[in-house]
């Protein structure tokens, strides 16, 4: 193949490339959406938001976020604020053209697990004359809310909607929130399995670093008790008093770092532990729904949420984490029998295998529920929401292919 024809070639592939979009870039934009940006960011919902792959974001102007936000602690406002993110992508079309004029959609307030019965539901219902309201799906709600002008919409990715008010579900504005201070640490962990990591925070006093910093943020990642038993593991009562306290503090970092964030974050994770640039990180892999945490000496899974509660998030991995720093060379395996690990443990190459998607990213179907009155009546519709992991790896995938391609037609080039 002559060079011009092969550049004509080139110049015919057509490159379908979807960037993420990106909440906090959008809003910036917008400056009578300052406050309700700065709370997205707050509550690290846009993190959640950027995770979504088709998303509707039902943004409040300042004067309907400040009467919000005057009145309500953090913890309650995220969930208020959880509950105008739509799993499902709504422009101004689509609004008018619902079918016999009521839906009933899946919010992200249903996926956090507070949400009990049909209250992490909204009803989206176009009026007469052209108005769309918003409300609550909970038996006995009111439209209290109204569509007032289209923002910005990324087709069918995300779209972005000024409302006139938040959409108020029974009790979401009223249930107790808890507060930093108050969270017991060492209960929530002996309940999901972390005996033997909470006797180690105790005795050592590292309990009282964590609580130290409960009110200004804090995410812990605490091995259960099997982790402890594990190959390779070395035996904690035969570590100094400082090892073992390094070691529980490179459990834990100094911010508030939910599970979507976790998904999303890129750079390194600076810990308790931390002394330095680069010194007792922890870097974070994602495949699909799964995140990785790695050391440097080995790598584990984050298994469960315990709690996440704006500025605290406590999750179990399956594995104890040891820092590189302290491990460099093998560990000294707890029972006799048991082989130790290579001299030099590397940073794993790829993370742990992929188990059934967590709970986070699953959107349930919509129950049944009344038509608001005045409203037209239909047996509620509910909305999915597409696979963000599946797109993911297919723009993944398809940028591999035209990069091998391009590669091999330069060759060509230059040969």
């Amino acid at each position: 193949m002559g060079t011009l024809q092969l550049l004509i070639t080139l110049s015919s592939i057509t490159i379908i490339s979807t960037k993420a979009h990106n909440i906090t870039e959008i809003l910036a934009g917008f400056p009578e959406y300052s406050q309700y940006n700065n709370f997205l960011s707050q509550t690290k919902l846009n993190d959640e938001i950027d995770s979504r792959q088709t998303i509707t974001v039902l943004v409040l102007p300042n004067s309907a976020m400040s009467a919000l936000a005057s009145k309500h602690p953090l913890p309650v406002i995220k969930n208020a604020l959880s509950l105008l993110v739509l799993l499902d992508y709504y422009d101004p079309t689509k609004l008018h053209q619902i079918s016999k004029g009521t839906v009933i959609t899946t919010t992200l307030y249903q996926t956090t697990g507070n949400a009990p019965g049909n209250l992490g539901f909204v009803n989206i219902t176009d009026l007469q004359g052209g108005k769309v309201g918003f409300g609550s799906a909970a038996s006995g709600s009111k439209l209290d809310s109204f569509y007032t002008k289209s923002v910005k919409q990324i087709p069918y990715n995300v779209s972005v909607l000024e409302i006139s008010a938040p959409v108020i579900a029974p009790g979401i504005l009223t249930a107790p929130a808890p507060s930093a201070s108050t969270i017991n640490i060492t209960g929530l962990l002996e309940k999901a399995g972390c005996k033997i990591f909470v006797s180690l925070l105790e005795t050592s006093g590292v309990i009282k670093i964590y609580q130290a910093d409960l009110d200004k943020g804090l995410t812990v990642f605490a091995p259960n008790d099997e982790a402890f038993k594990a190959k390779g593991v070395p035996d904690v009562s035969k570590l100094t008093n400082a090892e073992v306290v390094t070691i529980l503090q490179y459990h834990a970092s100094s911010d508030y770092t939910p599970y979507a964030t976790l998904k999303t974050t890129k750079d390194p994770i600076s810990t308790l532990a931390s002394n330095g640039p680069g010194k007792f990180h922890l870097t974070v892999t994602t495949a699909g729904d799964s995140v990785t945490l790695h050391t440097g000496v080995g790598s584990s899974r984050v298994a469960d949420t315990v709690l996440d509660s704006t500025p605290v998030a406590i999750f179990t991995v399956d594995s104890l984490l040891l820092p590189v720093e302290l491990f460099g060379k093998a560990p000294s395996p707890a029972p006799a029998s048991v082989s130790a690990p290579s001299p030099t443990p590397e940073l794993a190459s790829s993370p742990a295998p992929v188990e059934a998607p967590s709970p986070l990213a699953i959107s349930p179907p919509a129950p049944p529920t009344a038509s608001p009155g005045g409203a037209p009546v239909e047996s509620p519709e509910s909305s999915s929401e597409n696979s963000s992991s599946d797109n993911a790896a297919c723009h993944h995938s398809g940028s591999a292919l035209f990069t091998v391609t391009v590669t091999l037609f330069a060759s060509v080039i230059l040969s």
